[in-house]
């Protein structure tokens, strides 16, 4: 017998049900030592019914032409959010770096920094992060500063993200 899903939001969601949905754009990034890159983005906020939001993130290099090109970047995570406000994301990396997020939500803004980073041996030196996420005239903003490569932690990547128009068969977001 299938398993059936309860897709009703849960209660403890209602301070991050503004990142529910489907979302697409473009940002950029640049870091000393790392070339300055334009790309693209898609991301996925998803709940089950459950206290947590899973959060996938996919972006692709951007041509000088705006043709998508080789991929960029990619996380998986959760999102937790706690009593009074406070939030946990985690997310993994295929480059070997896991990082644990602790933060505050207020209405249309979660504001994290890492409370742990953890990477295998073959990762790049990657120490700490700080990330804002907004809802802002009906679209996703974020910025992330991270501390890496020897350098203290600074402005890495931006992106401001539209939602997604849905498929013809799937109910708007």
């Amino acid at each position: 017998m299938p398993i059936e899903l309860d897709t009703s939001m849960h209660p403890d969601l209602a301070p991050l049900a503004w990142l529910l949905g489907q979302w697409e754009g473009t940002g950029v990034a640049g870091y000393p030592g790392l070339p300055t890159v334009n790309f693209a983005q898609e991301i996925s906020c998803t709940h089950d019914g459950r206290p947590f939001l899973r959060w996938e993130a996919c972006s692709w290099v951007l041509d000088a032409d705006g043709t998508w090109g080789e991929p960029f970047d990619t996380e998986a995570g959760y999102w937790r959010p706690l009593p009074g406000g406070e939030v946990e994301l985690v997310l993994s990396h295929p480059t070997g770096v896991t990082e644990l997020y602790y933060g505050t939500t207020e209405p249309a803004k979660a504001e994290l920094r890492t409370d742990g980073v953890l990477r295998s041996p073959a990762a790049r030196e990657y120490s700490a992060a700080h990330r804002l996420y907004g809802y802002v005239q009906g679209g996703l903003m974020w910025a992330i500063d991270m501390a890496a490569l020897g350098q203290p932690l600074q402005s890495y990547a931006s992106a401001q993200l539209s939602r997604a128009a849905a498929a013809p068969d799937e109910p708007g977001v």
